[in-house]
């Protein structure tokens, strides 16, 4: 197939991809765009919400609908990285025998991840940028293709350990999960509180998802359009020289050059998925607030007025 119809094919499955979804998931389109954005550009996402906004059955639903399987993790905060990665018992011959924790899946649901200490926490790094994991100095490849989405409860903060700069700088997108509209909930209370059972068919397999992965790589991006990438990230940071005031009086770090390359990804799958064959300044933009909002750090002053990530980064395009 060549890549012109390949690309006509990933726009119909993407939207009979939403309707599955959109049978168990009411409203947060936006939100669903961006985990699927997130999956087709070969990244992890970080979900931040407030509970009970269905994170873990969307990202279950989403899991069915592409036929892959999935595991949920809680974090808590007396979860070992062995209880992830899995640990070597002695069998009944007496010889040792690797057991697979539930890291070895295809999308890991890492629920509340800022609840459970650093060492766990970055149990789940070499697996995020690798693809791999290594226990007991035996390397063990993950299958592909692997998918992290971990949540974040941003009210309660107590008892929590805040992810450090270079592990968020792994996750592609920072997804802010809003409560629904009036109508919405209205439809979300009806179809939950019924005995109506809905079927979520599986439209993928894993290699079709690895090959949409690999043909959204090769999507060509014209020089202006990675040089608008670069620059934009360039603004983030307050001590360059195409920062303006606006930056260098509420930020103290920007982005880095991992965010550069994930406009330029995440804008590529954006593009395939409106049927479009390049990329333009229009589907940088579409992304870039998912993308910036996690690797931006504010001063007190920005927070003492008030002013979102989000506002810095509207500023910006």
């Amino acid at each position: 197939m060549s890549d012109v119809a390949a690309i006509e094919r990933l726009v119909q499955k993407r939207i009979e991809l939403k309707k599955e979804i959109s049978k168990v998931i009411i409203g947060q389109e936006e939100v669903v765009d961006q985990i699927l954005l997130s999956i087709f550009s070969g990244g992890h996402a970080l979900l931040v919400g407030v509970p009970g906004l269905a994170k873990t059955l969307m990202v279950n639903t989403i899991s069915q609908a592409l036929g892959l399987d999935f595991k949920r993790i809680q974090f808590t905060p007396d979860l070992m990285p062995s209880d992830i990665l899995g640990s070597e018992i002695l069998d009944e011959n007496r010889q040792f025998k690797f057991i697979k924790g539930p890291i070895f899946s295809n999308i890991i649901l890492a629920d509340e991840i800022n609840r459970t200490p650093p060492k766990t926490q970055a149990a789940l790094l070499e697996a995020m940028q690798e693809r791999a994991v290594t226990i007991a100095g035996q390397h063990y490849k993950l299958s592909l293709p692997y998918f992290v989405l971990a949540t974040q409860n941003p009210i309660e903060q107590e008892g929590t350990y805040p992810l450090p700069e270079a592990q968020l700088d792994r996750f592609m997108f920072a997804i802010k999960l809003d409560y629904p509209t009036y109508d919405e909930e209205v439809q979300v209370v009806k179809s939950t509180t019924s005995d109506e059972k809905v079927t979520v068919n599986p439209l993928f397999s894993a290699q079709e998802i690895i090959d949409f992965q690999q043909l959204i790589r090769r999507i060509p991006v014209a020089d202006n359009v990675i040089e608008y990438a670069v620059s934009l990230v360039s603004k983030t940071r307050p001590n360059n020289p195409l920062s303006n005031d606006f930056v260098k009086n509420y930020l103290d770090w920007g982005a880095g050059p991992r965010a550069s390359q994930n406009l330029i990804l995440a804008a590529k799958a954006n593009a395939a998925f409106n049927g479009k064959f390049s990329p333009d300044i229009e589907d940088v933009k579409a992304v870039a607030t998912g993308i910036l909002r996690h690797r931006i750090i504010k001063n007190y002053k920005a927070d003492a007025e008030g002013i979102t990530e989000e506002v810095i980064v509207s500023k910006l395009l």
